[in-house]
């Protein structure tokens, strides 16, 4: 019985067989990809793009043309119409003036002076109401000679234009005389009439003779 036993501890120990190891499942995209890569690719169909026809272009007419000008002319005053009345920035901005009234009147702007570079006119033209254009002629009627020696008053026959400030300095210039006072009428012929009353130092008659009526 001893060498039976001696013979079975001689003989190797037999290893115990390893356990197997669970196989790991691919995850299911891998899976199909490898798949569709194994199976026999199907003969790819072509698809046939149609071609598309180009519409012709419309006719650009002035018609079209115009149209298209006035829609962008009233976009673009639109657009500067809400800057004014917005303002470009947040703190400032424009309020529209309220109008009470229908009637418009025209702000005064700004005018400046005349500054010509050149003279419109090469000669300036004569002062045409001088002292010898106001003054035609002396009346000589018995009227105005009686005016001459009670009222110590000339009477001429003047410009249509003139009024008594000119007639009274023409006087002055013309016969060295004061002048107190001037009247002006219109007479029927369509003549005008001057009454012209001298000082109390100067004589109607004087002057009356240096004019040479008497």
């Amino acid at each position: 019985m001893a060498p039976k036993k001696q013979a079975a501890a001689k003989k190797p120990a037999e290893k115990a067989p390893a356990k197997e190891e669970p196989k790991k499942k691919k995850p299911v995209a891998v899976a199909s990809a490898a798949a569709a890569a194994k199976a026999p690719s199907a003969p790819a169909t072509k698809k046939v793009k149609k071609e598309k026809k180009l519409k012709p272009a419309p006719r650009v007419t002035r018609k079209l043309i115009k149209k298209k000008l006035h829609d962008q002319a009233i976009a673009k005053a639109l657009k500067i119409s809400k800057k004014v009345i917005k303002g470009t920035d947040g703190d400032r901005k424009r309020t529209r003036k309220i109008r009470t009234s229908v009637h418009f009147k025209r702000p005064r702007t700004f005018r400046p002076p005349r500054n010509p570079k050149y003279p419109r006119k090469s000669i300036p033209t004569r002062n045409r109401m001088d002292a010898y254009n106001i003054i035609q002629y002396p009346l000589t009627t018995e009227a105005a000679m009686k005016k001459i020696e009670d009222n110590n008053t000339l009477v001429f026959v003047v410009h249509l234009k003139a009024n008594k400030y000119h007639i009274k300095a023409a006087v002055k210039k013309l016969y060295e005389v004061d002048v107190a006072k001037v009247n002006t009428l219109v007479r029927p012929d369509g003549k005008k009439k001057a009454y012209v009353r001298l000082a109390p130092d100067f004589d109607a008659l004087d002057v009356a003779n240096k004019i040479g009526i008497i």
